[in-house]
């Protein structure tokens, strides 16, 4: 009964997702791939040396739905696909969403993707490569200390013609588990930008604002003057020796730090003549010992057991103790610098960089790439969208994420209660003792 529940949820789930879906604008879809379909003829696989992973059209584990599978462990992949149009993304509202699977989990690697610039920008398809010019990369990222949901907008400078990668401050982390999430970033006309994880907005950030991106995509007005020259005289030292200090008549800098404890007295039981080691009674010379090749065989030393019992054996020496009269190397007390003039900074000048925005100066997108170097296999990525309504990202998760998402998670739960159980069970068995046991 409970399991006729659950999918008869996941069937009005379902439809009504499918209600969302039909009431979004085909206007409002510029891309969407589902790889129901396989992605041979539609995607291009580089052709670069390095990249030597190999891509598969595979389902997702459990279910019937196709996406793009990451198939070996180490190794870097790449493959491209070209949009029909370049999207504009200085138009209204934008947004990029798709689903990735860590059917393996994920140590170390990439699952992002990369939103290509158009090829005049200096690449081809065939050989997409980590140099391949993007606007925008977006996705999960985690290796070692590494856990972060990436968002890096390439912008170009208009002053110096110059594209710097701008990062976004204190990402939101992957989630760590092997079911299916969905990555959205939606680029607002307000030059916000929203982060969502399974719908769920993780993080807003302005593009134009300093706290949110590193380095700002507004540089500062002002730059420390290369050119200028810390002046010879100039002195950091804001303490420095006291010239008139000097070192005291009774100071004893050849005094040692420890001396003899002459107070000590030997414990009467001590052991003077007996060695601290001797050689072990139960130790034989090895049949095949040549005493011509070997030398004279000696037996191993252990541990005399009768000092084990005494105080101590072998030569007695008084202890060591700390010297009063220690006082060490001298050196003059210091005091406040009177041509201290703190740390020198170059003078700041006007940056010849530095210009003013109204709004991101984005640059198109033309195609979708998938460049990654991973520890692990098993990464599937599956609906890529990209579209110029939130509602129709939102129709998407509803339609083709949270169904799956919801039978991998009552999968997850009962795999987690049976083993929670069966854990259980082996607790009892080796705690459990029969009563005629206990009496023997």
């Amino acid at each position: 009964m409970m399991i006729m529940t659950r999918y008869a949820l996941l069937l009005l789930l379902a439809f009504a997702s499918l209600q969302l879906l039909c009431f979004a604008a085909d206007d409002d879809v510029v891309f969407y791939d589902s790889f129901e379909e396989s992605f041979d003829g539609r995607w291009i696989v580089s052709d670069k040396d390095d990249y030597k992973g190999v891509w598969k059209h595979s389902k997702s584990e459990g279910h019937d739905d196709y996406g793009l599978l990451v198939s070996e462990m180490a190794k870097k992949y790449a493959i491209v696909k070209e949009l029909d149009e370049a999207v504009n993304l200085k138009d209204g509202t934008t947004v990029l969403q798709f689903e990735t699977r860590l059917q393996g989990g994920l140590e170390c690697g990439g699952a992002y993707l990369k939103y290509l610039r158009p090829q005049d920008a200096g690449w081809k398809p065939k050989e997409f490569d980590n140099e391949s010019p993007y606007s925008i990369m977006f996705g999960p990222d985690k290796c070692g200390a590494t856990n972060k949901l990436h968002f890096i907008l390439k912008h170009k400078n208009p002053k110096s013609g110059e594209y710097i990668e701008h990062h976004l401050k204190y990402p939101p982390s992957v989630p760590s588990d092997k079911l299916t999430h969905v990555y959205t970033a939606i680029l607002k006309p307000d030059n916000e930008v929203s982060i969502l994880i399974d719908g769920e907005e993780k993080k807003k950030a302005s593009f134009l604002s300093a706290e949110d991106f590193e380095p700002p995509l507004i540089p500062s007005k002002t730059i420390p003057d290369p050119d200028d020259k810390k002046p010879e005289d100039w002195d950091e030292r804001a303490k420095i020796p006291d010239p008139d200090a000097v070192k005291p008549e009774d100071w004893d800098e050849d005094a040692p730090m420890e001396i003899e404890d002459e107070e000590a007295v030997k414990p009467e039981s001590w052991l003077d003549d007996e060695p601290e080691e001797i050689d072990d009674p139960e130790a034989t010379k090895p049949e095949d010992w040549d005493d011509e090749e070997d030398g004279e065989w000696e037996a191993p030393k252990i541990e005399n057991p009768q000092c084990e019992i005494a105080p101590g054996c072998g030569e007695w020496k008084r202890p060591m103790k700390r010297n009063p009269a220690y006082k060490g190397k001298w050196s003059p007390p210091l005091i406040d610098n009177p041509s201290y003039k703190g740390i020198w900074k170059p003078q700041e000048i006007p940056n010849p960089n530095y210009f003013e925005l109204e709004k991101p100066d984005f640059d198109p997108i033309a195609a979708i790439g998938i460049e990654i170097w991973t520890m692990q296999d098993g990464i599937l990525f599956d609906n890529i969208l990209i579209a110029k309504n939130d509602k129709v990202a939102e129709s998407y998760r509803e339609t083709t994420w949270k169904p799956k998402f919801e039978v991998e998670k009552e999968k997850q739960k009962a795999e987690d209660e049976a083993a929670d159980s069966a854990r259980l069970a082996g607790f009892q068995v080796i705690h459990w003792q029969p009563d005629f046991l206990l009496s023997l």
